[in-house]
């Protein structure tokens, strides 16, 4: 098979394999050669490669119907939604297609709450190193000026504060009184893997409720089971108004959904918003079926030992090692933060068969498969530790 990528645009900085199969965490290149897989796609693989169930019902789904207008009734959409809502406990789901989309409704939701109440030019607060999505809004939200550089003006309206500085939120809040939302991640990927902390999560929610803001948890990336708990903010024992997900709700299947509680609910009626390929019947039937199979096995359970486990084996392994600062996450996200740029390790690992990314410049991130299995776990460890020692043992460039 080719792997000339001369037609399609150059926007990525693609490692030189083309992958052409999976089963579980195992994946293999177009030459026969094998790697384990400790990026799952980006937090996405969350049952891993061709797993049965997954693969059966999608092949079902795709002899009865692939997708149809939102013109008509979904049951299937209501099936997932109701799911969603029930582990949530928010009350609705509009489904899209993206992380990206989620987080542009939720843009919208917080936009349209502000002129509901007769603010001419609502503003969102969001937060240093957050990564909200690549559309010229979601972009705006971002705070990584690397992916904005080229793309101005961006858009008005975002108050940009520190991550768990509550202080500054509460200040940011008395200063600006055109605030309609907080919009965080509940763990930030792309900025590192940086976790809002259990009372600052806290904070926030009392702040909303004092300010009446929507609290708008960006679990794109961190949700789904990826830390133990189907969502993130869990941990810290509170609810959002607005919940963006993707990634690992559809298994590898594009999907996107923003669930809400009673503040938001009706805020978006029909004509506000909509989407053509969003809930369409092969993205539900992928999310119902991860859920299930999540449940089935025990999968957030799962990811929470595991993911304990692969913590504490690379915080032995690594302990006392110069320019390794922090390994940080919870379950199966997991960033080390080294302190140099990195990005070599990414091919390093690739060749050593192991999958992995480097974010935020100077992170490795582990997102597995929840699947992730504790031999695989100590496979990673193996593998990683030995490049991320000879790595930092070498002159800085």
């Amino acid at each position: 098979m080719s792997t000339d990528m001369s037609h399609v645009m150059n926007t990525y900085g693609r490692l030189p394999i083309a992958l052409s199969h999976g089963v579980g965490c195992r994946v293999w290149d177009t030459e026969g050669r094998r790697y384990l897989d400790a990026l799952g796609g980006i937090a996405v693989n969350t049952l891993g490669h061709a797993h049965p169930k997954l693969v059966a019902a999608l092949q079902a789904q795709v002899g009865q119907m692939i997708h149809c207008s939102n013109y008509y009734q979904s049951p299937l959409q209501e099936q997932l939604a109701a799911k969603l809502c029930e582990l949530s406990g928010l009350d609705a789901v509009f489904f899209c297609n993206s992380g990206l989309e989620a987080n542009e409704a939720a843009l919208k939701i917080a936009r349209k709450v502000g002129h509901d109440r007769g603010i001419d030019r609502p503003e969102v607060m969001v937060f240093e190193k957050a990564f909200h999505g690549r559309s010229i809004a979601t972009l705006s939200a971002t705070a990584n000026p690397k992916v904005q550089a080229g793309f101005g003006p961006l858009v008005e309206g975002f108050v940009r504060v520190p991550l768990n500085d509550l202080e500054a939120v509460r200040q940011a809040i008395a200063s600006h009184p055109q605030l309609t939302a907080i919009f965080l991640e509940t763990i930030q990927g792309e900025g590192g893997v940086v976790p809002a902390r259990i009372e600052f999560l806290q904070g926030l929610r009392a702040l909303c409720d004092e300010h009446n803001l929507l609290l708008m948890l960006d679990e794109v990336q961190c949700g789904i089971g990826r830390t133990g708990k189907w969502f993130a903010h869990q941990w810290a024992g509170i609810q959002p108004d607005v919940m963006p997900l993707a990634k690992g709700l559809g298994s590898g299947v594009p999907i996107g959904a923003v669930v809400v509680g009673p503040k938001a609910k009706t805020i978006l009626g029909p004509g506000n918003h909509g989407t053509t390929f969003g809930g369409n019947a092969l993205a539900m039937r992928a999310g119902i079926t991860t859920l299930e199979v999540m449940q089935a096995e025990g999968l957030m359970a799962h990811a929470a030992e595991v993911g304990g486990h692969l913590s504490a084996s690379l915080a032995r392994e690594l302990a006392g090692v110069a320019g390794v600062k922090e390994i940080r996450g919870q379950g199966l996200m997991l960033g080390i933060e080294l302190d140099r740029p990195c990005g070599v390790i990414l091919t390093r690992a690739m060749e050593a068969g192991l999958l992995a990314s480097v974010t935020a410049d100077t992170v490795v991130r582990m997102v597995p498969p929840l699947i992730l299995s504790r031999d695989e776990a100590d496979e990673i460890v193996s593998l990683l530790v030995p490049i991320i020692k000879t790595f930092l043992a070498e002159p800085r460039a």
